[in-house]
């Protein structure tokens, strides 16, 4: 049986793993973290609510494919996202813009009271200089929607979290899981190939430069009072340097306290200021960063592919994840038979 080794064990690491497993190779998971389930790691706290270490996680897509697949491992809570922003008079208005917030606001004013601060605050530049690609995932509608993601076929919340569904994803005869683990470059000769999460700068000592990345400090509150927010998550359009807050209980699934809540209020920054953890890459208006992560990408040797958003230095969200990793190992796997 061939032997594969795969880094990280969120969406992506897991897919592949759990692929070649089903094809009926042997595979080694390892983890640098402690956990499995990568930034979609969720746990119950202290209070009997459940929530995502690594900020808020919406499972939502078109692709049946990805769905069906997911769907082995975790039945689905019935959930349609809505987003508010909290304006400076404290009214709560809907996001994306839809055609009652721009009543609200004045059309001429929605840039710089909602892109405008928000762009400062999570990327370090002003709105003129991020990718237009970046904007887009959030664009204006001219109706009345209150929906996040109101284009997606499907959207859910798994049943018992991320961490159970990733769980189930690796629970498999023919996978080994080992978190605590970093890579080392000598792992890959026990291996017949690697496919690593990995930032690939990393995987290459920075002999290119640094690929940069913005990351988030999470800062977890839980207070007695029953329900603080009518939904999930709460943007802010302050110039201060938070940028949204979630409270968990307002998503299905995440437990009942009558009597408290728990919060997570998000403070962007550089990944070098966040003990290197590396979240959101960064699309630059020139494309630099695209070229330093092609060089990369043209050093990497055979027996190795990279998947996840550090490997591909791409901002995927879950199921884009999932499906990347469902493509690129069937490949590989095709290309194996043959």
């Amino acid at each position: 049986m061939k032997n594969y080794l795969v880094v990280g064990a969120g969406f992506s690491g897991a897919t592949v793993a759990r692929v070649l497993a089903d094809a009926g190779t042997n595979v080694t998971v390892i983890d640098k973290r402690s956990h499995i389930a990568g930034n979609a790691f969720d746990f119950t706290n202290e209070i009997g609510i459940r929530i995502h270490k690594y900020g808020p996680h919406i499972f939502h897509t078109s692709n049946l494919e990805v769905v069906n697949f997911l769907s082995r491992f975790t039945k689905w809570l019935p959930y349609r996202h809505k987003v508010k922003a909290k304006l400076d008079d404290g009214r709560l208005v809907t996001l994306p813009v839809n055609r009652e917030t721009m009543e609200i606001v004045g059309e001429n004013n929605v840039l710089d009271i909602f892109f405008r601060p928000y762009t400062k605050k999570m990327w370090s530049v002003e709105l003129e200089e991020i990718n237009p690609a970046v904007l887009e995932r959030v664009p204006i509608r001219e109706d009345l929607n209150e929906f996040y993601f109101p284009n997606d076929s499907f959207e859910g919340m798994p049943e018992y979290g991320y961490t159970s569904l990733v769980e189930k994803m690796l629970r498999h005869p023919n996978i080994k899981i080992e978190t605590s683990t970093a890579f080392n470059l000598a792992m890959e000769n026990s291996f017949d190939h690697v496919f690593n999460s990995m930032s690939i700068d990393e995987y290459f000592n920075f002999c290119h430069g640094t690929l940069p990345y913005r990351s988030i400090k999470f800062h977890h509150s839980t207070v007695p009072v029953p329900n603080l927010f009518p939904v999930a998550t709460v943007n802010f359009t302050h110039s201060e340097p938070f940028t949204r807050v979630t409270e968990w209980k307002n998503f299905p699934g995440h437990g009942t306290n009558f009597a408290w809540t728990t919060i997570t209020v998000e403070e962007p920054c550089d990944f070098i200021d966040n003990d290197y953890e590396r979240y959101y890459p960064v699309k630059d208006i020139h494309s630099e960063n695209k070229f330093l992560y092609e060089r990369y990408k043209a050093m990497v040797p055979d027996k190795v592919t990279f998947i996840g958003r550090c490997g591909l230095y791409a901002y995927l969200d879950m199921h884009q994840a999932v499906n990347s990793a469902l493509t690129v190992t069937k490949r590989f796997l095709s290309s194996e038979l043959s």
